[in-house]
């Protein structure tokens, strides 16, 4: 019967002490932490960051607008993690005696520096040497720019181009203007201009008409 009673007393005290052993009752306290992730320098939302609880191995990332919120404890250590900007952290404040809070957190743009990449038009050396082979060294862009402003290519792009509105006003104004210079005389015949016969003769004489 002693021994009975002396195991239930040792069962007791056993509990007693377990019960007061256990977890403080702070500890056990959830805190809603919401927030909006920012930019220290425009003061933007910062969308998709990401972030991540140390102690419970636990994480959210916010949403367009940079609006995050998760159940935390307090003293927990969240690291805030977005591509240009520096890694931060935020501790939950363990004298918090509402199971809410909200926060603003700025993030700082980070430097990355990325190694020089040096493109190059050929994709391989072969085909930079065939390119090398068959490269014109004479056709520069000048040359090439005298060909495509040379008179056969500005008559062939022009009977290929479309009379705007400006050009069509412009042909009549200048028709209207001839009208009334002639109005009640015969038009202007070149054929019998001495002038124009000179000119045409300086020009034949100077080659002018053999280029183009």
């Amino acid at each position: 019967m002693k021994r009975m009673f002396l195991i239930g007393l040792m069962s007791l005290c056993c509990c007693f002490l377990n019960a007061q052993q256990g977890p403080p009752q702070d500890s056990l306290k959830l805190i809603q932490l919401s927030g909006v992730v920012v930019s220290s320098d425009s003061l933007n939302q910062m969308p998709f960051t990401t972030i991540f609880d140390r102690q419970s191995r636990r994480g959210t990332i916010a949403d367009y607008y940079g609006f995050f919120s998760m159940v935390v404890f307090p003293g927990d250590t969240l690291m805030f993690s977005y591509y240009g900007y520096k890694t931060s952290s935020f501790i939950v404040p363990d004298t918090l005696t509402d199971n809410r809070y909200s926060i603003i957190h700025m993030m700082y743009v980070d430097t990355i520096n990325l190694p020089m990449v040096t493109v190059y038009p050929w994709p391989s050396k072969e085909d930079f040497a065939r390119a090398f082979v068959e490269m014109k060294p004479y056709d520069d862009a000048l040359r090439r720019a005298q060909e495509q402003l040379s008179g056969e290519n500005l008559a062939f792009a022009a009977s290929r181009l479309s009379t705007d509105a400006s050009l069509s006003f412009g042909w009549a104004q200048n028709q209207q203007n001839t009208r009334l210079y002639t109005m009640g005389q015969s038009p202007v015949n070149n054929l019998l201009n001495p002038y124009s016969w000179a000119s045409f003769v300086q020009a034949w004489k100077a080659g002018k008409l053999a280029r183009e």
